[in-house]
């Protein structure tokens, strides 16, 4: 039994992927763990829904059975640009799509099964005095050894704790909707579009998941999002063959704003930042979902090693998680950055799409260049 109720081995603040899947393998190993999330479960969330497979044996471990919850088995990628020319490759891994509404609903559950706590609750502060941390939020304040900020891609926390990414404001907006109509299972598509790209592939309940990034500023030279579809989005003609042959499921598209690609430091003030939280990847390369698990599994398994006693301080813990972070993303986020900003600009977007057709094997190499090796459960 808890002898304080307020004090934990670990907060983690922000119950999407990154901050449930560790949530699990914490309290697996029998760590006392708080879950703050501000929203309630289940929520749709603007996100592209398609994740490789190179994390279903972390999965496995986790106790998450996806293709149970109906995920769609992917193995094929579709990409096109503004003027309609069109390049098509086989996945290296393979991939599934699945919403969530579904996969975080299932692993929030999975959470409080093995006895995490999950607070429905916003964080408003974190001071870290002593070596311990202080978590205040709207409810209450909690304490722990450690913390994990894995509250997604930007926050009024991360003003509060003065990150250097949220003092530049980012040009970029996503839209995300559900649709019902004809589109390949087994399918991941990319269609490009004026200032813009947009992807597309099944989730469970045979629902097609949309979900487009655009630059703010020619978003709003239009009326509203449908104004914005019909006369931009809906130039290739790809995306306006699906969106004209199917019906929404949402009464209204989930939007964001703000979502930056800027560099973030994985450690802040001593909190371990997990998934968007510590960096994100262009969702031109479709990988981020899988960057957030993996990043929840090696914070997981280094915060162990610390209460174990096999990392004999914080200041070690720091630098290894650090450490671990940079070999297994550094370059991916480098990539993702580059393909991103080559592809935004529409002619030599051409002209690299003619190049794969020409060479196939390159389009491949670019994929595997974003995406990690199947994880390993130790």
């Amino acid at each position: 039994m808890k002898t304080n109720p307020l004090n934990f081995d670990v907060i983690i603040i922000g119950g999407g992927l990154a901050g449930l899947s560790s949530a699990i393998h914490l309290s697996k190993s029998k760590l006392d763990v708080l879950v703050i999330e501000k929203n309630s479960y289940p929520k749709h969330k603007v996100c592209g829904e398609y994740i490789s497979n190179e994390v279903l044996p972390y999965f496995e471990f986790l106790g998450i059975d996806v293709f149970k919850l109906g995920a769609k088995k992917i193995n094929r990628f579709e990409l096109s640009t503004p003027k309609n020319k069109v390049v098509k490759a086989n996945l290296p891994l393979g991939g599934f799509g699945i919403s969530r509404f579904c996969l975080d609903f299932e692993l929030s559950k999975k959470a409080t099964d093995n006895q995490a706590i999950i607070s429905q609750d916003t964080v408003e502060d974190i001071q870290f005095l002593n070596d311990r941390f202080s978590v205040k939020t709207k409810l209450t304040t909690y304490t722990s050894t450690i913390v994990i900020g894995a509250y997604g891609k930007r926050a009024n926390l991360d003003v509060k704790i003065n990150r250097n990414f949220i003092k530049n404001k980012s040009p970029f907006l996503a839209v995300k909707t559900h649709l019902i109509g004809n589109f390949p299972e087994d399918l991941v598509a990319l269609h490009n579009f004026d200032g813009g790209y947009c992807g597309l592939s099944k989730v469970e309940n045979n629902s097609i998941n949309v979900c487009y990034i655009t630059d703010i500023e020619a978003f709003k030279k239009h009326r509203d999002i449908e104004d914005f579809q019909q006369k931009v989005v809906f130039k290739n003609s790809a995306l306006k063959a699906v969106f004209k042959n199917s019906k929404s499921v949402f009464k209204t598209p989930l939007t964001i704003s703000q979502i930056s690609f800027e560099t973030k430091n994985p450690i802040e003030n001593h909190i371990i930042m997990c998934g968007d939280t510590a960096g994100m990847i262009h969702p031109l390369c479709g990988n981020g979902m899988s960057i957030a698990i993996r990043s929840a599994q090696i914070a997981s398994l280094l915060i162990i090693q610390f209460f174990n006693g096999e990392i004999k301080d914080r200041q070690a813990l720091e630098k290894q998680y650090l450490r671990e972070w940079n070999t297994e993303f550094k370059s991916r986020l480098k990539t993702g950055h580059i393909v991103a900003n080559l592809f935004s600009k529409n002619r030599i977007a051409e002209v690299l799409i003619s190049i794969t057709k020409l060479i196939p094997s390159i389009l491949p190499q670019i994929i595997k260049r974003t995406h990690g090796k199947i994880m390993t459960v130790k």
